[in-house]
């Protein structure tokens, strides 16, 4: 028997329409998904300003300093909103919805509307991080692996609310995972499958039981994630390695995304790939390549000798 969606409501805040001289405001709706990119940044930076205070994980000699950290908070943040948009747009929207974008270019800024793409994100977070490096005089590589260590508490938040949004479901089963979620008269989630005004989740009826696949992604791109990268540092000092927690990161996310897309409902507009191909799965084929290139390098590098400073990188 097929699960039921639990339909939470979509908004954490709601705030109806109101006035204010005269002009008209609202209604204004804050979205679990808008606040999951709040609570995964700032729950990130807490967690780095928690590995860079423990020196000993570094080889008793941490690389980075709490300025460095706060500074990057807000470039990553520029990074994953701009760098998520506009890898949607190079990797989905034009290739595959050329005329709509062509038509209104300026769908580009429409980010309330959704369409975000993690390894645009990666870009995006890995371009912030040269320039906060280049900034400080960090060597790259120290700054990447305190990020990777904190970015799969992002992940798990945001795949979570996807959930809450039901969108991204997976593909038909009949497993006892199966979940009935609504799908409206969309391709699923808001605003497609949820009426705003009655505050209800919309059905066609002809709703199917699919994989909860945005929960296996939590589960494999966040927790197993956070939970592997969190041993390889507090019990084997791989912050001591360069490179080592940023290759485990781009390693394991593949992986574990290219799992979840065995699950996952493949995007209806992408066309040209093999049935075995995902758009996910081919995106996160570089990541394996440098990820196994990172972890061969800091495997073949010695580790950072106590009360030494880090090299460059």
């Amino acid at each position: 028997m097929a699960l039921s969606f639990p339909e939470i409501y979509p908004a954490v805040i709601s705030i109806p329409q109101f006035s204010v001289l005269g002009l008209t405001i609202g209604p204004i709706n804050i979205l679990w998904y808008a606040m999951a990119y709040v609570a995964g940044l700032v729950l990130g930076w807490r967690y780095a300003l928690a590995l860079v205070k423990r020196p000993a994980l570094f080889g008793d000699q941490t690389p980075i300093s709490r300025e460095v950290i706060d500074d990057f908070l807000f470039w990553a943040t520029l990074g994953v909103i701009l760098g998520g948009r506009l890898g949607y747009m190079l990797f989905y929207q034009i290739p595959y919805q050329f005329d709509a974008f062509a038509a209104n270019p300026f769908m580009v800024l429409r980010i309330w509307e959704g369409g975000m793409a993690f390894h645009g994100g990666l870009i995006g977070v890995g371009l912030a991080t040269w320039h906060v490096c280049r900034t400080h005089k960090v060597p790259v590589l120290r700054l990447a692996d305190v990020a990777a260590a904190a970015t799969p508490i992002g992940l798990f938040l945001g795949r979570c609310a996807n959930f809450i949004n039901a969108e991204l479901y997976g593909r038909p089963t009949d497993s006892a995972f199966g979940m009935v979620f609504p799908q409206g008269y969309g391709s699923g989630g808001p605003p497609q499958a949820f009426d705003w005004e009655s505050k209800e989740w919309l059905y066609r009826g002809d709703e199917v039981a699919r994989h909860p696949s945005q929960l296996y992604e939590a589960a494999l791109e966040g927790l197993l994630l956070f939970i592997v990268i969190a041993i390889a540092i507090w019990a084997f000092k791989a912050l001591s390695r360069p490179g080592l927690v940023s290759g485990i990161f781009l390693v394991g996310y593949a992986i574990g995304r290219s799992i979840a897309e065995r699950f996952r409902l493949p995007d209806a507009f992408v066309e040209g790939l093999p049935d075995w191909m995902t758009m996910g799965t081919l995106l996160s084929i570089p990541m394996v390549l440098l990820g196994l290139y990172l972890v061969v390098r800091a495997a073949r590098s010695p580790a950072s000798p106590p009360n030494t400073p880090a090299t460059a990188e």
